[in-house]
């Protein structure tokens, strides 16, 4: 959902928003907010719209005057405004994580995995029956569920996903923006308004963050450390990706996802691998240390080492139109 508005704002206007985390964070404290007084719905959609105000608003007042300057004092405003919004965030609701509880009916099961020995796996809309999931002798079951909030978040990811792609290959707006975007001085020259239509992308990129903060906040948790937490990987998602292309947004973020997760289930190190191959490894072999790490401990900076192997080898991205 972030890689999608920061596809928007990073990879079509080249504008190195760092800020982008913080709209994300600024939408689930806002929507926190609004759900305590006008309920969940209300805020799922306010709180988008207020942080795109905002968002437009900075790019109107501030980063508009440092765009003409270079990639640099766009990287430096955006830098500075991430912290600016932390601190605005620990002066009014505070340093402590908020309690953002869901709606009730978020609060249930999309679906329930059942594995039994008599009759092997199942799928179960919503709470599998207690009688399922209970072991019986020889027909022991186990039932795993499947969160509402993770559904929800998919078919919003799905959603937003698809809009964009719509919004931007299939109507008139679209090819406006995508004109404004690649040929300014044409689009200008045809009468519309580019740096309007700049406002409104990065506005608009903005307003996808904080719908993902506001999904995020009850999904997750609402905290001031929560923008620090995707604020890097995002990045790399998009790198990953391909640059100016919704679909490597999409691609990318399935291949982080499965780099962040899958290698977890592994605990396996290098010596164990040589081991295997006949190789004599101990405690006492040259560099020992850094082989007995595990894939599993090695799993964080998995994402980044991909990101570096992508920028050597294809800049463009898995499925980038563009290299820069």
């Amino acid at each position: 959902m972030l890689s999608s508005g920061l596809t928007l704002i990073f990879s079509m206007m080249g504008v190195l928003n760092f800020a982008h985390a913080s709209f994300y964070m600024l939408g689930a404290y806002i929507a926190y907010t609004l759900s305590s007084w006008l309920g969940f719905t209300a805020a799922l959609v306010l709180a988008p719209l207020l942080v795109g105000g905002l968002g437009a608003l900075f790019e109107r007042t501030a980063l508009r005057r440092a765009h003409k300057f270079g990639h640099v004092p766009e990287l430096l405003i955006t830098f500075g405004l991430s912290y600016v919004v932390l601190e605005v965030v620990q002066l009014i609701w505070g340093r402590t994580p908020m309690p953002a509880v869901p709606p009730a009916w978020l609060q249930t099961s999309a679906f329930t995995v059942v594995q039994s020995a008599q009759h092997g796996l199942s799928i179960v809309a919503g709470v599998a029956p207690p009688e399922m999931c209970q072991s019986a002798g020889e027909a022991a079951a186990s039932c795993s569920r499947f969160p509402m909030t993770r559904a929800f978040m998919m078919l919003v990811s799905l959603g937003m996903l698809v809009a964009l792609w719509l919004l931007l290959t299939r109507t008139r707006i679209g090819l406006v923006i995508q004109a404004a975007l690649t040929h300014p001085e044409m689009a200008e020259a045809l009468g519309h308004n580019v740096p309007r239509v700049l406002m409104l992308v990065f506005g608009s990129g903005c307003a996808l963050a904080a719908l993902a903060g506001v999904i995020g906040g009850v999904t997750f948790v609402t905290e001031p450390a929560m923008a620090a937490v995707v604020g890097s990987i995002i990045f790399v998602v998009v790198v990953v990706g391909g640059m100016g292309s919704l679909a490597g947004a999409f691609v990318g973020s399935i291949v982080i996802g499965l780099l962040q997760t899958l290698p977890l289930t592994v605990d396996a190190s290098l010596a164990d691998l040589f081991n295997r191959l006949g190789a004599s490894v101990h405690e006492g072999s040259t560099g020992w240390p850094l082989l007995r790490i595990t894939l599993a401990q090695a799993a964080p900076i998995l994402p980044y080492l991909l990101l570096v192997l992508i920028l050597i080898f294809r800049p463009k991205g898995l499925m980038g139109t563009r290299e820069e």
